[in-house]
């Protein structure tokens, strides 16, 4: 499947299903994914400046978009962080981008986990979702020999949803796996 296909998915099959589940007036009341933003806290950078690079050069090859450097915002001496150091990366994704990359998520990366049951069905009130990851190993466009340190990320799923009810069904249409 490609790009246009998740979202062909989307206006075909999970746009009506959402309608009759939540008895919606109109379609443009279905919520929609709007963005997903992929971030990686990197506290180990304070000592290593490499991490970062190695770290946006990953995430880059993840997503297919430009990862940036998230720098502190003050300084903490007791965590060795100097105002303005690069302390994180992320990148956000939107329209054929983010498709691409939920169908590579869903079809790919999670089946790859070890011991893989689900993902856990929290939302933050919203109708947001926010998925986190141990290891970068899990795509496929990581070279596992180059690795130097395992990163975790944090992937968050930001839909138009009002209520988690209507987030969850959204993500769950979409196809992510989530546990029963």
């Amino acid at each position: 499947m490609s790009t246009a296909n998740l979202k062909k998915v989307y206006s075909e099959s999970i746009v009506p299903a959402l309608i009759e589940e939540f008895k919606y007036t109109t379609p443009m009341q279905v919520p929609r994914l709007e963005k997903i933003v992929i971030n990686q806290g990197l506290g180990q950078a304070t000592q290593d400046k490499k991490i970062i690079d190695v770290a946006i050069n990953e995430l880059t090859a993840i997503t297919g978009q430009k990862a940036v450097a998230t720098l502190s915002r003050k300084d903490i001496s007791n965590f060795k962080v100097r105002k303005k150091n690069p302390i994180g990366v992320r990148v956000t994704l939107r329209r054929e981008r983010m498709y691409e990359f939920l169908e590579r998520l869903i079809r790919v990366a999670l089946p790859r986990i070890r011991d893989f049951k689900g993902i856990q069905g929290k939302l933050d009130g919203r109708g947001n979702y926010t998925l986190g990851i141990t290891e970068q190993i899990i795509f496929p466009e990581i070279n596992i020999d180059n690795i130097t340190k395992l990163l975790g990320m944090n992937i968050t799923f930001v839909t138009s949803a009002n209520t988690d009810e209507e987030g969850y069904a959204l993500l769950k249409h979409f196809g992510l796996p989530f546990k029963k």
